[in-house]
């Protein structure tokens, strides 16, 4: 296997881990909301603004994760010309 293959696995695993990562982050989280929003219906308002604060939060690691994998992708700092 040659050095770009390997590089073309480690964006696959960035990516794909990430994807999972912020998929299930926000599953639980959505699922936490909806049980505190059923036993708390007066607080619905201050949570849903918690969640959306959160859910961008999430999705701007994952983002990162695939901006680094993009670096390795096009402009690989470690392969030496």
């Amino acid at each position: 296997m040659t050095d770009l293959s390997f590089i073309a696995l480690a964006c696959g695993l960035i990516i794909g881990l990430g994807a999972i990562g912020a998929c299930l982050g926000i599953a639980i989280m959505g699922g936490k909301y909806l049980e505190a929003a059923a036993r708390q219906p007066e607080l619905i308002n201050v949570l849903q603004t918690k969640v959306f604060l959160l859910a961008g939060l999430i999705d701007a690691a994952f983002l990162i994760g695939v901006g680094i994998a993009m670096l390795f992708a096009f402009a690989n700092p470690f392969i030496i010309k």
